[in-house]
């Protein structure tokens, strides 16, 4: 078993299933972090260069290290320096892409937020593993994709394993949302600055003047910019508009209540 693990797996395969796309990233992301880099990133891009050419390759000769660079031009959509899961689904031929089905679903962070908000219907930041197959059901219909049963239940497996850690059978809005584009996903914009309860009560409060449990599209437009101003985040006015009409689609009828600001921005938001 484990001479198996340290096997690359299926990047040699003109097509991968769902299933297999999540073998490999579980390979590559040793550390469980969410992302491949460093030493995982020069162990990725090694055994696809052995798998597409047939042959072993050096990591330490300089064409190596060229071809990795120009790799990483074409797939590290955010220049950070790694690869995250929406990246490598697009390096990898992943049957019926689910992933970049998904994307083309939900091409941006209004529109995922937009869906999240259907079928979070109690407000809770979660959606049910129940919920999550007539979810994943509308994307395919949507993007006119065919699918059986089996196929469905697959795909909707395959997104438990991906993000469903402790096994408690709820997904996450911002686990989820790592499935957007890189730069669509605003929810990363504010995971170095997420609150403390006690902050976001404080910062809530201050901004509900008239303290009816709701802000509305004005008073978060004055919290963000706040937020922004604090944290020095590098966000033009632009983003800023992108980052409002992302998080009023959480919103009912233009009122944004507590518990969904709370998904966004307090890291201690509730289950």
């Amino acid at each position: 078993m484990a001479t198996q693990a340290q096997q690359p797996p299926h990047l040699h395969l003109a097509e991968l299933t769902a299933t297999q796309f999540l073998d490999v990233w579980k390979h590559f992301d040793a550390d469980g972090n969410g992302y491949i880099e460093g030493k995982e990133l020069e162990n990725f891009f090694r055994q696809l260069e052995t798998a597409r050419r047939g042959t072993g390759v050096d990591p330490t000769h300089a064409a190596f290290r060229e071809k990795m660079k120009e790799f990483m031009m074409k797939f590290d959509k955010n220049a950070d320096g790694r690869i995250e899961m929406s990246e490598l689904a697009q390096i990898l031929p992943t049957e019926e892409n689910f992933l970049l089905c998904f994307r083309t679903f939900v091409g941006s962070s209004a529109e995922f937020m937009a869906a999240w908000r259907r079928y979070d219907t109690d407000r809770s930041g979660y959606i049910e593993a129940n919920e999550l197959k007539g979810f994943l059901s509308d994307l395919l219909k949507k993007a006119n994709r065919h699918y059986d049963d089996k196929k469905l239940n697959e795909y909707t497996q395959t997104i438990l394993k991906m993000f469903d850690l402790n096994g408690d059978g709820k997904l996450g809005l911002s686990e989820m949302a790592r499935l957007l584009p890189v730069q669509e996903n605003f929810l990363l914009k504010f995971e170095g600055c997420k609150l403390s309860a006690e902050q976001f009560n404080v910062i809530f409060t201050f901004y509900d003047k008239d303290g009816n449990g709701y802000i509305d599209e004005q008073e978060l437009d004055a919290l963000l910019k706040d937020l922004h101003d604090k944290n020095k985040m590098e966000l033009d006015s632009t983003g800023l508009v992108g980052y409002k009409k992302s998080i009023m689609a959480l919103s009912d009828a233009g009122k944004l209540y507590r518990t969904e600001l709370e998904i966004v921005l307090c890291r201690d938001s509730p289950l």
